[in-house]
């Protein structure tokens, strides 16, 4: 029986959009109550490119990731060879057939995660959870810089688990922390401008990646972290201190460089870690997102700066825009009036090898600069790697990179070594579709036209390719640091906020979840399509993208939408023409994922304030007699989001983040909203389900 829905506190400053208001707060800086960054088509985007060449003018141009992984591959010889059996899994698509058998659970409010009959879950991993040998334990009114710097860090989004060369019991789980809520971690809390230095400091340490080997319980689907003082692998990435290498051909550029770093070649830290994607060497993809709201003093920096900065949501209206984080107060680096060019060193996409602690994370500005929720790899039939990546804001862009070299498989050090480099040069392309149908069919109703589906044509246009741009008036460093700007200048399609984007290990098929976008076809925004059917899209989508000729690295594709979401009783829905009356209810689409048979696995973000319902994790055939059959898996409690998630390839276990539980208005850690895991109060934490029974998780 489905819970009474929860009467949610109002979103007092907040304009729209599809979260709670304090997650827009701090998630995205109330990304939705500012202008939409995306005004092509206007006198603005000459502005912005004729204003930042005018300032640069001394710039001169100068298988499947993150889905399925091996365990009980084959043994590789070292840590650094572990990228041969993910490898090796990846391409071949080891698949098993079967429906979705599980029972679907029910829309609930509980302040729990509930699974179906037959599943049990728990906790692998919590906030504060020790981390680095030596890390003290977790206390929540003696927290500092230090001890966060060791310890689980905050909101975990993205989770990847790479297992240990020739070991099915043991792997190490990649996780992203995307962000931090004050209120939520900081007893006492009375506002953003009473937070001392050091619990600015925390916070900054709470953000980035962690690497934390884990075990198997048994022959169970369970894991736990493994415990000792000999953790070989284990590693914290922070905003704080840790140090990042640029590559590629904007790195070095004079748009990178400052006071700090006057060659343009290393960051600190990493910042709004989203989604991201394990690559077939075994390394993790990890996206920059929501970077602009850490930044200040763009109403101070240089003039010629300010549109390019605007396009990035950086607003010049006042030193503290709304939803600033006020960084500055602990590193100056973040107050763009002194340091105009810091903003340009995030919004990349970042490896990280967690095989090798030791190694120095990359940001790939190859792969270009924007808002990425992540980025997935698939090795193309001519070897070159193809890596899919959205632009998770209103009205942006999906991108594609094809790497110049490529992929070695094989267990060899120079093999690894090699694809180590694959993401450093290549060609980066934008989407630009249409529909098929005439436009008078598409009224933004979210009707099917007449054809009986949402479908069309595409093109992947080019942007750059090593160090030529093939952008009118930019270089490639420019289009490289302002890819947006790029995807203007060409005419891209704006989609409903384009986030994770999947590769079918089965099909080959590309798989986006468009997220919503409350302004599409809303006053002057831009108007319906049939990529983008729906005008006000709360519920958003999933697109579906078909390579011509199965080739990853060619420039034209068709496309349609398997699943408009929402209530299945909504006339405006669409579940690939099966039974809407045996379909779950399902909004806002965020993270993507498939297991061995082909099933589209969609965690979410948003439902709480569209459907009344707590955020969940659904499966879905995409392909044959049950297609369009969705149903709900799991439910995240009070205030969370559902991210990830990942399914492990003997299909024994799912991984999920549940981040921001109890992320509700008016909450506060001294009185919460939710008090989930452990009670008293909330910790984000990554959970794994799995069958007692030992059969595969699904079906």
């Amino acid at each position: 029986m489905t819970d009474k829905p929860r009467r949610l506190l109002p979103m007092l400053g907040h304009s729209g959009g599809s979260r709670d208001a304090m997650t827009c707060l701090y998630r995205c800086g109330n990304a939705c109550d500012h202008p939409v960054a995306n005004r092509s088509g206007n006198a603005y985007l000459a502005d912005v490119v004729s204003a930042e060449l005018s300032r640069r003018g001394v710039i001169r141009a100068g298988a499947v990731g993150g889905l399925v992984l091996g365990f009980g591959a084959a043994a590789a010889a070292s840590p650094a060879a572990a990228a041969a059996p993910v490898a090796e899994t990846l391409s071949t698509g080891r698949t098993r057939a079967g429906a979705l058998t599980f029972q679907a659970v029910a829309p609930n409010t509980r302040d729990a995660v509930t699974v179906p009959p037959g599943y049990q879950t728990s906790v692998v991993i919590r906030w504060g959870d020790p981390v680095l040998a030596g890390a003290p334990a977790f206390d929540v009114r003696q927290q500092t810089a230090a001890r966060q710097s060791r310890q689980f860090g905050y909101n975990n989004d993205f989770v990847g688990v790479l297992p240990l060369p020739g070991r099915d019991d043991r792997a190490l789980l990649v996780v992203n922390h995307e962000y931090t809520n004050e209120e939520l971690m900081f007893p006492g809390f009375t506002g953003p401008d009473a937070l001392t230095v050091e619990q600015l400091e925390v916070a900054m340490a709470a953000h980035g990646l962690s690497v934390v080997e884990i075990e198997r319980a048994g022959r169970t689907g369970r894991w736990t972290p493994v415990k000792g003082r000999h953790l070989a692998y284990n590693r914290r990435i922070t905003a704080l201190a840790t140090r990042f290498e640029l590559t590629g051909p904007a790195a070095g550029t004079e748009a990178l460089r400052t006071a700090a770093d006057p060659g343009g070649r290393t960051v600190i830290g990493t910042l709004s870690n989203c989604s991201g994607g394990i690559t077939p060497w075994g390394t993790v993809l990890s996206g920059e997102e929501n970077f602009n709201q850490y930044f200040v003093g763009a109403d101070q920096a240089p003039e010629a700066a300010r549109p390019g900065l605007a396009r990035y949501g950086i607003s010049a209206t006042a030193r503290y825009p709304s939803g600033s984080r006020k960084w500055d107060r602990a590193q100056e680096r973040f107050d763009l009036a002194k340091h105009p060019n810091e903003a340009n060193r995030f919004g990349w996409i970042v490896e990280v090898d967690p095989f090798d602690p030791d190694s120095t994370p990359r940001k790939h500005t190859a792969m270009g600069r924007f808002k990425h929720e992540g980025a997935n790899v698939v090795v193309a039939r001519s070897g070159h790697v193809v890596a899919y990546m959205g632009d998770d804001e209103r009205f942006e862009y999906l991108y594609k990179f094809v790497s110049e070299k490529k992929f070695l498989p094989g267990r060899s050090q120079l093999a690894r070594q090699h694809n180590l480099t694959l993401l450093e040069s290549g060609t980066l392309y934008v989407a630009k579709v249409t529909g098929d149908s005439p436009a008078a069919e598409i009224d933004g109703s979210g009707k099917l036209p007449a054809d009986g589906g949402f479908d069309g044509r595409g093109q992947w246009i080019k942007l750059v390719s090593g160090n030529k741009s093939y952008v009118p008036g930019m270089t490639a460093a420019d289009v490289l640091t302002f890819t947006r700007q790029a995807g203007d200048a060409v005419g891209a399609t704006k989609m409903d906020r384009p986030e994770d984007v999947q590769p079918s290990p089965r099909t080959g098929k590309i798989y986006a979840a468009m997220t919503n976008n409350t302004n599409r076809g809303v006053g002057a925004n831009a108007p319906v399509d049939e990529a983008n059917p729906r005008r006000a899209n709360r519920h958003g989508h999933i697109f579906e993208i078909t390579e011509d000729h199965g080739d990853h690295t060619g420039t034209t594709f068709s496309w349609q939408l398997p699943i408009v979401c929402g209530d299945p009783a909504a006339a405006d829905t669409y579940f690939g023409g099966y039974d809407k009356s045996a379909v779950s209810p399902i909004s806002c689409p965020d993270n993507v994922a498939f297991d061995s048979a082909g099933n589209l696995w969609i965690s979410t973000d948003g439902a709480p304030s569209t459907l009344q319902t707590n955020d969940g994790l659904f499966a879905v055939p995409v392909e044959g007699r049950e297609r369009g059959h969705l149903k709900q898996f799991l439910t995240v409690p009070v205030g969370a989001e559902t991210c990830g998630p990942f399914i492990t390839a003997d299909e024994r276990s799912v991984f999920t983040a549940v981040q921001h539980p109890g992320e509700i208005s008016g909450a506060t850690i001294d009185k919460p909203a939710s008090v989930w895991p452990d009670g008293g109060y909330a910790k984000p934490a990554v959970i794994v389900t799995w069958r007692p029974d030992g059969g595969p998780v699904g079906s």
